[in-house]
């Protein structure tokens, strides 16, 4: 059946020649195009243009990030290189604030750094591809739970895009949707997910090369999808959750939680556990990102004096209570509000 292949052609990165190729996601679905990136100053460039998103693959890249840098500023002799390699660690820290695994990943890269091991340059770059590999086989796993969670269900909306072009491969709300339609055939629904259109641009590109059939919705269409029942889950990823239970995640999906709370529709998110992040009590500590008006205000209100301004958040918490389960690497956690996500922590 369709959907049933194991090979994925969709990669966002490649570690190539010593080089990362980057599949910069602003030109498709018509311009499949890499970039190669030989040093951390391109790649923090990456993360913060888009060219490269999704919380898993954001951290991903910056780790590769790590050692494209000592490769290119490391010298025995040298007393400065070190203070090179940390500026660029900082540049790619402040790439984007809201995806809590950049930091998770810069944190092991450091204290891989840290350790002086032989072979330094060959040490990062092993760690930098560990991490790549752990990401995509934890995203197969929690594609096999949320499977197990979803069991019979017909109807399966996502939101944004959290798929391969998100991680390292697979995806996560997406890896459950195609460890689903393997099992059975299902009505896949995307939201077109404004102001990027990950959804429409993204998504269903990733669904087609993927032999999944979807169905595309404009955002506002959501709550009468629900109405007239054609939805069993809404399931997405997340850009952190907090201790609590609580989830960042693409503008919009605060909203979705909300409908699917009045339809009876239940909402599944699914991330690695190094999305979570278990300092920060709840999601009214996390720093929600904001972008230019730039990005989506048309070209004749742009401009000094102009009477039309734009508020551009990228991301949106939804409390635990709206959630029905988290579905990790190391298990699921129904029901957050009630005990959290600690037990997720080693």
């Amino acid at each position: 059946m369709k959907g049933s292949s194991n090979k994925l052609k969709v990669h966002a990165l490649l570690w190539q020649d010593e080089q990362l190729h980057v599949l910069d996601q602003r030109q498709l679905p018509e311009t499949v195009r890499y970039d190669i990136y030989h040093e951390a100053e391109g790649v923090a460039e990456a993360i913060r243009s888009m060219r490269v998103r999704g919380a898993p693959a954001i951290g991903i890249a910056a780790a590769y990030g790590v050692a494209l840098s000592v490769k290119q500023h490391y010298q025995a002799e040298s007393d400065t290189w070190q203070e090179k390699v940390a500026v660029d660690i900082q540049l790619l820290a402040a790439s984007r604030p809201t995806a809590v695994n950049l930091f998770w990943a810069l944190d092991k890269m450091q204290a891989q750094l840290s350790e002086f091991p032989d072979n330094l340059i060959q040490a990062l770059v092993d760690l930098a591809e560990t991490i790549h590999a752990q990401d995509i086989a934890a995203n197969q796993l929690m594609g096999e739970i949320g499977a197990d969670i979803v069991g019979d269900a017909q109807g399966l909306l996502t939101h944004c895009n959290a798929g391969a072009l998100a991680t390292g491969g697979y995806g996560t709300a997406l890896g459950v949707i195609r460890s689903a339609v393997k099992r059975a055939e299902r009505n896949v629904f995307a939201g077109e997910t404004r102001p990027w259109l990950q959804g429409a641009r993204l998504t269903v590109w990733e669904l087609a090369e993927d032999e999944i059939a979807a169905t595309l919705i404009a955002d506002s269409a959501a709550a009468m999808l629900m109405k007239t029942g054609q939805l069993d889950w809404i399931i997405v990823g997340a850009d952190r959750i907090a201790a609590n239970g609580d989830v960042a995640n693409k503008i919009g999906t605060y909203s979705l939680a909300v409908l699917a709370k009045h339809h009876g529709v239940k909402l599944m998110v699914v991330a690695p556990t190094s999305t979570i992040d278990f300092d920060m009590a709840s999601g009214e500590g996390i720093e929600i990102e904001h972008r230019g008006a730039d990005e989506f205000l048309p070209d004749c209100y742009a401009g000094e004096g102009s009477l039309v301004g734009a508020w551009n958040p990228v991301f949106d918490v939804t409390p635990a209570e709206l959630v029905t389960v988290i579905v990790t690497e190391r298990g699921a956690v129904f029901n957050p509000v009630v005990t959290g996500v600690g037990e997720l922590k080693k």
